[in-house]
């Protein structure tokens, strides 16, 4: 995966320049190495694609620059992904990735995995930003440095409630892996 990130961080200086609030669409292909038992595109290559994704996104629209000049770094908090059609071996696709929204601590994205404009499958991910220097990048820093968001961004409530309801701890809490008999 690492030669893959590489060659999508090569590829996205040379790609459309987007707007922050854009779709980008990054195409990419079933290797070999992507595929489990069955023989199709294994689950968890799904979530690392995604990654790569973001990352074209973030890059693409500028965001990245401004996170790297300010120490900053995005985190997965959450993702959830379903599944409709398998992705076989050399079969080329594209990850469509868009910003959805934020609540009060993270910023929300939809990412479509699409074959000739028919979704395959759909994540999405609850992201945080942390700085280098320690501590979390709160969502008023956040749209001071990449400017005000769209008026009509919407986060539908069952992704909003997901999100709260998924959300573990924080990392000074205790969170003490206990089973119910």
């Amino acid at each position: 995966m690492i030669f893959r990130t590489m060659l999508h961080a090569f590829l996205s200086r040379f790609g459309a320049r987007l707007d922050h609030w854009d779709v980008a669409r990054t195409r990419f292909r079933v290797l070999p190495t992507d595929l489990d038992i069955l023989k199709h595109m294994n689950n968890g290559v799904y979530l690392s694609i995604a990654d790569i994704g973001r990352f074209d996104l973030l890059r693409r629209n500028g965001v990245w620059g401004i996170f790297e000049q300010r120490g900053w770094y995005p985190v997965v908090a959450s993702e959830t992904i379903s599944f409709r059609k398998s992705l076989e071996l050399w079969q080329s696709f594209v990850v469509e990735s868009r910003i959805l929204g934020f609540d009060e601590k993270a910023v929300y994205v939809e990412q479509r995995f699409t074959v000739d404009g028919e979704i395959y499958t759909q994540a999405f991910i609850r992201g945080r930003f942390l700085k280098r220097s320690g501590g979390v990048v709160s969502i008023e820093e956040l749209l001071e440095a990449v400017g005000p968001a769209p008026t009509d961004f919407t986060i539908p409530e069952w992704l909003l409630e997901w999100g709260a309801d998924a959300a573990l701890p924080s990392t000074r809490a205790e969170a003490p892996s206990v089973w119910a008999d």
